[in-house]
């Protein structure tokens, strides 16, 4: 590993140990020519995905890009750290787990939707906001119409419940 302080590539693992739901290693490392402390994840990769942009590109897929995004939608929110790690890594095991080493920014858009709106109803819809391209208060009112429409409880008939209204 090299040192992020001074490149050399000469460094010695301290101390590792997994995270709280084991699917990533912590390690503390130091660097031997410069004494430079620092820490690394290690994590499981299934394959090397690649992503079909909506003009047609291809790029890598970048697990720290989903991380960024996320973060966006969620700023400000009361939502742990820890949920959303656990949620990053699951998206990352789903498009892994797929069969496909090529998938399109769509898809991984529609699965980091269900994802946030499972955590955080107004990350959901920050995050639609700017993946479907909203133009006007419409496009959030249509949005927030599904929400509403899919947090009701319905009985056997389709119709709202007690609970649901």
């Amino acid at each position: 590993m090299r040192c992020p302080n001074c490149n050399s590539l000469d460094t010695q693992v301290k101390d590792s140990r997994p995270t709280e739901d084991s699917s990533v290693i912590r390690r503390r490392r130091v660097c031997i020519a410069c004494n430079f402390r620092f820490t690394t994840f290690e994590r499981v990769q299934l394959r090397e995905l690649t992503v079909i942009k909506r003009n047609g590109r291809r790029v890598p897929f970048d697990r720290d890009k989903l991380v960024r995004s996320l973060q966006i939608s969620l700023r400000k929110r009361p939502v742990d750290p820890e949920k959303v790690e656990t949620m990053v890594s699951a998206i990352v095991r789903e498009l892994e787990s797929g069969g496909e080493a090529e998938i399109s920014s769509e898809a991984i858009g529609e699965i980091v939707m269900e994802h946030l709106r499972v955590l955080d109803d107004v990350a959901y819809v920050r995050f639609a906001s700017v993946y479907r391209d909203f133009r006007e208060a419409k496009d959030f009112q249509a949005l927030l119409g599904e929400l509403h429409t899919d947090d009701a409880v319905l009985d056997e008939n389709g119709q709202p419940t007690a609970a649901g209204k």
